[in-house]
């Protein structure tokens, strides 16, 4: 008993000890209870100062914190015009386009953006010069729209993280401005690959082609681009299927089918070594298969690669499908968030240029002289008529090389000039000359005799009109131009009832109705 209360008394003591030391170490009390928040917004608000640009600066912050825009643009744009040599001059330059951008709305953003731009321009060398370029970007990130809208905002924010990123390549907001390219490619690549998507359904390779090869030439970091390959090679098999159909040499559909099988092979082998780990490499490996081409084998190094990319990305959750019905911007959860984005410019290729490149492939198959090698013809072959003439050629077919006989012509007969005679009707010598024929030989149109015209013809009178309808006494009413008027048949008030002809009484005659 008495050792287990020495044990408590000792315990006590200790936790004594231990109470005191902590309330004598006034560092440790200071570091646990003292704990200040960073302001972002405004970092020299800590700063004890007196002078009249900095209340004005923090004036301008609480206004804007309260969200009274208008009130802090004008404190800040009082702090610039009034203290030019002031050094918060930077940071309120800076927070007038923060004021605009956390006001909102088309115009206050586009201002925002002009204000952003000024900044840079006065202060390039300064780290708040990135952070202003981060948010020019950020302005037309929050302006995007889904894939199937209008994707301006979307380029846009592209150039301006591009931007961001390599002008300045020092700075802390890096990783985040890459990112955010990130996710502003996956928006782009997804609206190629829908759209390249509903031409394979409509049967049109060529736009399918070109949209699908633009997805896999320029994002490579795109969440779906095994399907992308999947089904640009999907668009080749078709065209080589399409090719058995034709009604042509045996050997030239064997060659044209060959090469869009080749096409459709080097698609599907490119998602078995690109991304191995992605979810259609089985269907790409099945497809090789049926068309009798070897399976590659993917490299160590694409392995690992793709294996962090689609470790990276995120899944869709039904809150986040259901997010997308309301949500006024598209949706970014599966963008990569490993590997360096594109820095280049798109990589387009456009629908013109496959159906060229197909019309080449046909009269390559076909054996064909394409328009290269019908202009890079020998004279020699255009002389020999093995060549078929050009524009200018001498050797071209004239008019007059045409054979006479039942062939459809024209002749072109030119009439002699005034006063002159043919020669068939020149006279013999000895002959005197006859005088050349008036019009030069052609027949006037028109009477010969122009001295007796017949008389002008009068029209004939009209007979009067007659009106059948019977008046009072029977009698017909003939209208017409020596007719006169004819006269109202009197009121017989024993035959005929009216208001107007009623004798009015009393009051009754002042009314005039």
């Amino acid at each position: 008993m008495n050792r287990f209360l020495s044990r408590i008394s000792v315990a006590c003591l200790l936790a004594a000890f231990a109470v005191s030391a902590q309330a004598g170490n006034p560092l440790k009390h200071e570091s646990k209870n003292t704990k200040r928040k960073i302001n972002r917004s405004n970092p020299l608000a800590d700063v004890k100062s007196k002078q009249p640009d900095k209340e004005l600066f923090d004036k301008a912050m609480v206004a804007m914190k309260k969200g009274r825009y208008d009130v802090c643009r004008l404190d800040l744009q009082t702090l610039l015009n009034t203290y030019p040599e002031s050094e918060y001059q930077m940071r309120a330059k800076l927070a007038v386009g923060d004021s605009w951008l956390k006001e909102g709305g088309t115009a206050a953003l586009t201002q925002a953006e002009s204000e952003y731009k000024d900044f840079i321009t006065f202060f390039p060398n300064q780290p708040e010069a990135a952070e202003a370029q981060m948010k020019v970007a950020d302005i037309y990130y929050m302006q995007m729209e889904k894939p199937d809208r209008d994707f301006n905002n979307t380029l846009k924010a592209e150039q301006e993280y591009r931007q961001m990123i390599q002008q300045f390549p020092d700075s802390t907001l890096v990783p985040r401005a890459k990112q955010r390219l990130r996710e502003v490619q996956e928006v782009l690549a997804e609206r190629e690959f829908q759209i390249g998507s509903y031409y394979a359904t409509r049967e049109n390779y060529a736009g399918a082609i070109a949209r699908l090869q633009t997805v896999v030439d320029t994002y490579p970091l795109y969440s779906h681009s095994d399907m992308a390959l999947l089904t640009l090679g999907d668009a080749y098999a078709a065209e080589a299927t399409f090719a058995k159909k034709i009604n042509i040499p045996p050997a030239a559909k064997e060659r044209l089918t060959s090469i869009y099988n080749d096409r459709a092979a080097d698609a599907y082998s490119k998602v078995v070594t690109r991304y191995p780990m992605a979810p259609h490499v089985e269907d790409a490996k099945e497809r090789l298969i049926a068309l009798n081409k070897a399976v590659p084998e993917p490299t160590p190094e694409a392995l690992a690669e793709n294996e962090a990319e689609m470790q990276s990305l995120i899944n869709i959750k039904l809150k986040d499908r259901a997010m997308l019905l309301i949500k006024h911007g598209p949706s970014t959860i599966q963008a990569s968030r490993v590997g360096e984005p594109s820095m280049a410019d798109a990589k387009r290729t456009i629908a013109p240029d496959v159906s060229k490149e197909t019309i080449a492939v046909f009269n390559s198959a076909m054996g064909k002289q394409t328009t290269a090698d019908a202009q890079a013809a020998t004279p020699e072959a255009v002389t020999n008529g093995t060549a078929p003439p050009r524009t200018g050629d001498t050797g071209a077919v004239k008019l007059e090389d045409v054979p006479e006989g039942n062939s459809v012509g024209a002749t072109i007969v030119s009439a002699p000039a005034s006063g002159s005679i043919p020669a068939e009707a020149q006279p013999a010598s000895g002959e005197p000359a006859a005088a050349a024929p008036a019009n030069n030989g052609l027949k006037a149109v028109g009477p010969t005799d122009t001295t007796a015209l017949p008389p002008v013809e009068k029209p004939a009178e009209t007979a009067d009109q007659v009106n059948d309808v019977k008046n009072a006494g029977g009698a017909q009413v003939a209208t017409g131009t020596t007719s006169k008027k004819a006269q109202k048949p009197s009121f017989d008030s024993s035959q005929d009832s009216s208001s107007k002809h009623k004798k009015k009484k009393g009051l009754d005659k002042l009314n005039p109705f």
